[in-house]
């Protein structure tokens, strides 16, 4: 009987922390007032043409080719890499992303002091690109 019931608490313990797991990969949300910071770069096609040169520079090994979380190196993390052209990315405002890749999240670096503010927003532009493909 003991050991039934420590294999069930053990069970219970597996689900809970594969389930948080889950969880902390579907709901990063960034703070509230993220949601009002401006791309200064919106519609300026070199800004984009620029973004995605520094996306093959800095993104494409976790993010994949096409932003669709499938890079070879983002293929063992946990959470795996966003998928910038899911809906959960799509329907979340530039500032929200701008937030995202300047402060990370393990195991995403954060990028504020790798990029520039001006670089994060042309990156911002190329994933908008992405979503559109």
């Amino acid at each position: 009987m003991k050991t039934k019931f420590q294999f069930l608490a053990i069970l219970a313990l597996l689900i809970g922390t594969g389930t948080k797991s889950f969880a902390q990969e579907i709901s990063w949300v960034a703070p509230e007032y993220s949601n009002s910071l401006q791309n200064p770069f919106v519609g300026n096609q070199k800004a984009t043409d620029e973004g995605k040169i520094i996306f093959n520079q800095m993104c494409v090994l976790c993010h994949g080719n096409k932003g669709q979380g499938n890079g070879e190196a983002g293929l063992t993390l946990q959470p795996h890499p966003a998928n910038f052209t899911a809906l959960n990315v799509m329907n979340q405002t530039d500032g929200a992303i701008f937030w995202k890749i300047t402060n990370g999240k393990a195991p995403m670096a954060t990028y504020f002091e790798i990029l520039t503010d001006n670089q994060r927003w042309k990156l911002i532009n190329y994933i908008r690109e992405l979503e559109k493909k």
